[in-house]
């Protein structure tokens, strides 16, 4: 049942994610694999819109309850109310057989267990905050996170523990890697994650606004002399830009400790570093494509890497991996190309 949860399931509600995890060695598929359903099952709790807010938080809390307590039992409420509110047929699915994936996460060995409870903890609540930072479903209940500290913390929460996690797991189960620094590949790695997180926030700016949530600080846009509500119109890209430019630069910032993780994997462990180095390689085309666009707060305007230059990507790292050289030369090549345009 594992693989079928971790293969097919996965697939069709992350193809991108499905990637990394199919290059892992088979010993890390269940517990990353399951690890990640269970988040996307709570963003797909935290995302319907039928269910008013603190709604979501109490189904929340309950699966979080599910995660952390064997004995729960209030998963198939949880899974009665969310499923009526979703339109796409994966996210469906993936609720319908919830309660299966909740099973093999209980049937992972004590260890596993602890580190994806772990896991799911601080996700869950980043998700908590953020549902209650927005109160809103629209522009007419527009919000902003207040300061850069919040932004940071957010980005922690719901994605930069999962480097911390990623680390964890794979010390337990690759030998070659319990030489490690692990607290500083811990850090790296919530460095990593932020980056990659980061990225989503910047790319997602137009169509967040009219969702009722703006990720950029209050306080660095009343600096620019904005509000909120000002970068609802995309002529306001030009004002805001010294405030976009500065997280660009700080996402990629992230993505050099990113791929000072990367780089420290043992070469003989590459399924591991192309499942590190695939979506920093994606995330710095995207960054360049974000820097290079005038039209970013442009809600008509879809930025996105074009699946034959993800293929591009994906053939050069599998020349590259085994050499630190080269794929240390092809991530400064890409950093390059971002600061260019910032």
């Amino acid at each position: 049942m594992v693989s079928e949860l971790t293969g097919p399931l996965l697939k069709e509600v992350s193809r991108s994610f499905y990637l990394s995890l199919a290059v892992l060695p088979a010993s890390l598929r269940p517990p990353v694999g399951l690890a990640y359903l269970l988040a996307r099952a709570a963003d797909t709790v935290a995302d319907t819109r039928a269910i008013e807010h603190e709604g979501r938080v109490r189904h929340l809390q309950a699966l979080g309850a599910a995660i952390r307590m064997p004995a729960s039992d209030g998963i198939a409420d949880v899974v009665a109310a969310v499923l009526p509110g979703q339109a796409a047929p994966a996210e469906r699915r993936l609720l319908e057989r919830l309660p299966d994936v909740l099973a093999a996460y209980r049937a992972l060995d004590d260890a596993d267990r602890a580190r994806v409870a772990t896991l799911l903890t601080t996700i869950i609540e980043g998700m908590t905050q953020d549902l209650r930072v927005f109160p809103g479903e629209d522009a007419d209940k527009l919000e902003a996170l207040p300061a850069r500290e919040d932004l940071e913390r957010y980005t922690y929460l719901v994605a930069g523990c999962v480097g911390e996690f990623w680390t964890d797991v794979h010390v337990a189960h690759r030998p070659r890697l319990r030489q490690w620094d692990r607290s500083r590949m811990r850090a790296l790695g919530v460095r990593f994650g932020q980056g990659l997180q980061l990225t989503n926030i910047l790319r997602d700016v137009p169509r967040d606004l009219r969702q009722g949530r703006c990720y950029l600080p209050r306080q660095d846009l009343m600096r620019l002399g904005l509000t909120p509500r000002d970068l609802l119109d995309p002529a306001a890209a030009a004002a805001v830009r010294p405030l976009f430019r500065e997280l660009l630069a700080l996402a990629l910032d992230h993505y050099e400790a990113g791929w000072q993780y990367t780089l420290a994997i043992p070469a003989a462990e590459a399924r591991m570093r192309l499942a590190c180095a695939w979506p920093l390689l994606i995330g710095l085309q995207t960054l360049e494509r974000l820097a290079a666009s005038p039209s970013w707060l442009d809600p008509a305007v879809t930025i996105k890497v074009p699946r034959g230059a993800v293929y591009a990507v994906l053939a050069r790292s599998l020349g590259a991996v085994w050499f630190t050289p080269a794929l240390a030369h092809e991530a400064r090549r890409l950093r390059r190309r971002v600061r260019l345009e910032i």
